[in-house]
């Protein structure tokens, strides 16, 4: 179960891993150990991104509209850069991946599912079956705190959306503004500052206030649960005292 637990903790966090090391460390290889313009080493640093978003894709087999957008971005932006030919093209379509993501969060707020659910629920969970059942009386509003639970769990959506966002505005900013081998790697700063943003005051104004919603749900669900139980317990004692 511990195992279990761990291993959903991880997940939601390795895609940031393969988007951020993985392509500023093989700009690097190829641009000073195998020689490659910046274009050149740009552009096939692009490669491992989106592959991993169409892996993605087909693995789940599911529609998946956040992972669809994600892969068509970074392979049609792929495409356009290396017709353009211009280092600075490329680096600012990088945000073009952030806003795609940033806008299909708020888009889900509007619409009234908010897309960072999913990645939260298992932290605030953590395969407790009382918290489950706690979370699942709040989120479909059987819960006497649960529009204060649906408000926070908006919240938490809408500063992930526009963490993202900033950080978009940014890159393309910079991209234009910046000297390209400096971009780069301030590229991979600006987004670590902004998931840094995310979780910091996504968790002040939604997960933080959501878990203790779901905690003293999950509490008062017990209590609830043990008052029904213990009439029934007192009564079956007179029932055995009959059958004597």
């Amino acid at each position: 179960m511990t195992k279990t637990t761990k291993t959903s903790k991880q997940n939601p966090f390795a895609p940031l891993i393969v988007d951020v090391a993985v392509p500023l460390g093989s700009y690097y290889l190829f641009k000073d150990a195998f020689g490659m313009s910046t274009f050149a080493a740009l552009a096939w640093s692009s490669v491992v991104p989106a592959l991993r978003t169409g892996w993605s894709a087909v693995k789940e087999r599911k529609a998946n509209g956040l992972a669809g957008l994600i892969l068509v971005v970074n392979v049609v932006s792929l495409l356009l850069s290396f017709v353009a030919g211009d280092p600075r093209l490329m680096l600012a379509k990088d945000s073009a991946v952030s806003s795609t993501v940033a806008i299909g969060i708020l888009v889900s707020v509007v619409l009234g599912k908010p897309m960072m659910t999913a990645g939260l629920k298992p932290f605030l969970v953590k395969s407790d079956a009382a918290k489950e059942a706690a979370w699942q009386r709040l989120a479909s509003g059987a819960a006497a705190d649960s529009a204060v639970f649906l408000r926070k769990e908006r919240a938490f959506s809408i500063v992930w959306g526009v963490a993202l966002l900033a950080e978009c505005v940014a890159r393309v900013v910079g991209a234009y503004t910046v000297p390209v081998d400096t971009m780069v790697w301030l590229g991979g700063v600006i987004m670590a500052v902004a998931v840094l943003l995310g979780i910091v005051v996504g968790g002040a104004f939604g997960a933080g206030p959501m878990e203790s919603l779901v905690r003293a749900e999950a509490e008062n669900g017990t209590r609830v649960e043990g008052a029904t139980q213990a009439p029934n317990a007192t009564s079956a004692v007179p029932a055995v005292a009959l059958a004597r």
